[in-house]
């Protein structure tokens, strides 16, 4: 299957400055591709260069198959985006800009509009200049998905956005994958990436570090597990498992992370009275940091 987005060696140079450098990556149609890093990382600056915002350096990007410059309007005419730092004409209403726009792309029924303002509670009788952040985000998030495109480009989609519309928000991304429709989400929240995401790309200082499918990465991961015993127990006897590094011990209680299968340690575990036994997996934050920590090594 076509990629339906595809960078090769994608490079931004700034003057002597760095905006990202080599990129490379494929995103696969229907699944939520999470583009993740800290702000100042590259994320705004790949997106506005696959939009033909900015040119590359040196480098391609192709969507759908088609040339990110020379295409750019047959590209445009299939996809839906929200800026990182949405705004509009701040003196028409939140409906005149959806109609401005739905006149643009040549729509004629608003009525997905009007489910979509109701889901997320948007007044769009408002004048856009007189919301909050987060209401225009609401509009921002609307003009990108009423005219349901086959692919979604969102920067920070959800900033601004109060925690029960982040959840509205992550509910509608989830229906987009289900009908076909192909996301690609740039954020530095964590726990939006996990939720929602079949895929994540890492980048650091303009480049990418890591592409992974995040419930490998997590199943991959190393677990925690904190046992507080009834009586004294070797420490050296859970040292020698199979898997079993970094144990430590704080008064009856005993730490350590397991790698691989955990079976072994449970079977040790269970020759011993046990008071209390906790196993956790890391946060996509932690096997994040990781990879930062292994790329700055």
């Amino acid at each position: 299957m076509t990629a339906v987005v595809q960078t090769d060696r994608l490079t931004k140079r700034y003057g002597g400055a760095r905006g990202i450098e080599d990129l490379s990556m494929t995103v696969r149609p229907g699944e939520i591709f999470g583009f993740l890093g800290p702000n100042g990382a590259g994320k705004t600056t790949t997106i506005r260069t696959l939009l033909d915002l900015l040119h590359p350096t040196s480098g391609s990007a192709r969507l759908f198959g088609l040339d990110s410059h020379r295409d750019s309007r047959a590209i445009r005419a299939r996809l839906g985006n929200l800026p990182g730092d949405f705004s509009y004409e701040p003196r028409v209403t939140g409906r005149a800009a959806l109609e401005h726009v739905a006149a643009l792309r040549g729509v004629r029924d608003l009525r997905r509009a009007d489910a979509l303002a109701e889901r997320f509670r948007a007044d769009l009788s408002r004048r856009i200049g007189d919301l909050s952040r987060g209401n225009r985000q609401k509009v921002g998030l609307i003009q990108a998905l009423f005219h349901e495109p086959e692919l979604l480009i969102l920067d920070e989609p959800t900033g601004g956005l109060d925690p029960l519309m982040q959840e509205e928000f992550l509910a509608v991304i989830g229906e987009e994958r289900d009908r076909g429709a192909t996301v690609l989400l740039s954020s530095h929240d964590l726990d939006e990436v996990q939720r929602a995401c079949d895929r994540v790309a890492m980048v650091r200082d303009g480049r990418l570090i890591a592409v992974e499918d995040v419930a490998a990465m997590r199943a991959r991961a190393h677990r925690e597990v904190s046992v507080r015993f009834a009586g004294p127990v070797a420490a050296a006897e859970l040292a020698a498992l199979p898997g079993v590094t970094d144990l430590r011990t704080t008064a009856d209680t005993v730490h350590f992370h397991v790698s691989g299968p955990i079976d072994p340690v449970i079977k040790a575990i269970a020759r011993h009275e046990v008071g209390d036994l906790e196993v956790t997996r890391p946060t996509l934050e932690e096997l994040f940091l990781s990879y930062y920590r292994a790329g700055t090594a």
